[in-house]
């Protein structure tokens, strides 16, 4: 199984976070765009990446900012999402020798997305979110964008996964399934999500199992609701987890917040290989 690490906040630089990747025996590290230091115009100097993965032994998979939107209402504003996905495509294809060289070549190469809720109103009575009430537009944007990436990925082995949050909407899941009628995308399943929003989003997951290809995997708990937790620290069945994404031949990112929690980790994994 591939295991990897997220980009930890305690690292201020790319070295660090790979010097730690390598420390510990994984295989790669999930470059967050969230962090200043991984936008795409950083991204696309590649060689600093391509020259010290090499040296590390190492890969990358990459996760798109959270505040991703392609469906946003304002088309200047999807725009410049759309073009922030084209560009991080094309960084991902220039680091797929690294995959090649100290992964699985069997397993696509990841581009890690979540899904935006939008905004809502609040009635006196119940909250109505815009996407809900405008599907017909929503769903427009969406299919847009299945089209674009489907030629910006072309036949590239690299799948843009759509990650479960906090729960996702009816109207989120019916944009899913569209997404997911096209190959060039699949899902990610963070474990510790699911548990601490009760499991609802695992029906959907594991009717659609066939299409999970990258795990976050940390420790939860349902109450209170907590997530991001060293492996061992909360409720989760993890043994149950990590068979499913090992049956499935998916990637797994061992996604903690702290370096000690993610030692922690690998040496309860350790404990049970």
């Amino acid at each position: 199984m591939q295991l990897g690490m997220p980009t930890l906040i305690e690292n201020r630089t790319l070295e660090n976070n790979v010097a730690l990747c390598a420390g510990l025996g994984l295989n790669f590290i999930e470059l967050n765009m969230n962090f200043p230091e991984y936008q795409v115009a950083r991204l696309e100097q590649a060689d600093q990446l391509l020259r010290l993965a090499e040296g590390a032994g190492i890969y990358y998979t990459i996760h798109l900012d959270e505040n991703l939107n392609v469906a946003d209402f304002n088309p200047l504003v999807a725009e410049a999402y759309l073009e922030t996905v084209r560009r991080t495509v094309a960084v991902a294809q220039r680091l797929l020798p690294l995959r090649d060289r100290f992964g699985d070549s069997a397993q696509p190469l990841t581009v890690n997305m979540h899904m935006h809720h939008g905004i809502h109103i609040t009635l006196p009575d119940r909250k109505v979110q815009m996407y809900d009430r405008d599907f017909d537009t929503y769903l427009a944007s969406f299919a847009r964008f299945r089209d674009l990436c489907e030629g910006w990925i072309g036949d590239s082995p690299l799948r843009i996964a759509i990650e479960n949050t906090d729960g996702f909407f009816a109207y989120e899941r019916r944009a899913i399934e569209y997404l997911l009628e096209s190959p060039v995308f699949g899902l990610t399943w963070d474990i510790g999500h699911s548990k601490a929003t009760g499991e609802r989003d695992v029906p959907f997951l594991l009717a659609h199992e066939d299409r999970l290809i990258h795990f976050h995997i940390h420790d939860g708990t349902e109450t209170p609701p907590r997530n991001h937790l060293a492996l061992g620290d909360g409720e989760i069945d993890l043994p149950a987890r990590l068979s499913l994404a090992r049956r499935l031949g998916a990637r797994c990112v061992l996604e903690t917040k702290t370096i000690e929690a993610l030692k922690r980790s690998v040496a309860w994994l350790k404990t049970r290989q």
